[in-house]
């Protein structure tokens, strides 16, 4: 190739930048980003109203970065947790390049769904003159737990998606079943801008260790539980005390509950549950430390926290 090829020749295009992922509660926001990510930073559960904070997972590939916003679902809030969990999801959706809107294929379109594509057009969107919504940023329809339907049934909804919105473009996925994960994740590096690497090639999450640790034990306790579980469960990482002899740090966890009744449930007969969440989490703790760490978990009463600015604020919210 001569001199004259080579400087005609066009660099590789890099492009970097943020997506919101949105939709109401449990539509399988975090199992998508842990997939896109590859490896769990987010919880993915199926109870309603799992993710309580904007957890940022990277998702870094050779010719892009993505930073992909994990919100709480949108809902109607009942508390001031409620209240300020919607309030994470408005500074989320405030400075990014593009909007993934997950749809699951197998409930109907509702009006939680209908609530949060009024915002969306409201913050992100003009009519023309013939009154069609034009986007002032990408919004992608992600069509998510695929796995559930026929083929039919899903070409039917997604048909019945493309008539809900004008969405810039429609992909589905199945996270679950890793089934188009990678087209999802193409589909958004293509929304992205033109852009420099914004993170280190190894770092997946913006997350304190301290948060992701709490994090993974409120995790662990939805699936120890499950339906037993106090939706009023809160998890915050104390302190990290070093060990004078060189050896285990200890890290003491406290988790509070709202009233009384509810430590038994959480401690477990004969302190089960504790015993059963640190024996589970001990390698991802050690992980996420880059050391091996000592747990020690403490239940505590905080009566009316979801209520009170002073223990939401206390507790990380």
């Amino acid at each position: 190739m001569t001199k004259e090829k080579q400087s005609d020749a066009k660099a590789p295009v890099h492009r970097s930048g943020f997506v919101a992922v949105v939709g109401r509660p449990n539509v399988g926001k975090s199992t998508l980003m842990n997939a896109l990510v590859g490896r769990p930073i987010a919880i993915a559960s199926s109870r309603p109203e799992t993710t309580r904070k904007a957890i940022r997972g990277i998702m870094t590939r050779p010719e892009a970065q993505v930073v992909l916003v994990d919100t709480p679902g949108i809902h109607r809030p009942r508390t001031l947790l409620g209240q300020r969990l919607n309030d994470v999801v408005e500074a989320s959706l405030s400075d990014v390049d593009a909007i993934a809107f997950l749809l699951p294929a197998d409930q109907a379109i509702g009006p939680g769904d209908r609530r949060i594509l009024s915002r969306l057009r409201s913050d992100f969107a003009r009519k023309d003159k013939d009154g069609k919504w034009i986007w002032r940023k990408p919004l992608i329809a992600v069509v998510t737990k695929i796995d559930q339907l026929s083929k039919g049934q899903l070409v039917d909804k997604l048909l019945e998606i493309g008539a809900f919105a004008d969405f810039s473009q429609i992909v589905p996925v199945s996270a679950l079943e890793a089934d188009n994960v990678d087209e999802v994740a193409q589909v958004l590096i293509d929304a992205m801008p033109e852009g420099p690497q914004l993170y280190p090639d190894d770092q997946l999450t913006e997350e304190r260790p301290e948060d992701m640790i709490a994090e993974l034990v409120r995790g662990a306790y939805l699936e120890e539980l499950d339906d037993e579980l106090p939706h009023s469960l809160a998890v915050r990482v104390e302190s990290i005390e070093p060990d004078p002899e060189g050896g285990r740090d200890t890290v003491h966890i406290g988790i509070y509950v709202e009233r009384d009744s509810q430590k038994p449930i959480v401690i477990g007969r004969g302190a089960e549950h504790l015993v059963r969440v640190k024996k589970k989490l001990r390698t991802a703790v050690n992980r996420t430390m880059g050391r091996k760490v000592r747990l020690d978990l403490h239940v505590k009463v905080a009566r009316n926290w979801q209520t009170d600015p002073k223990q939401l604020e206390r507790l990380g919210f």
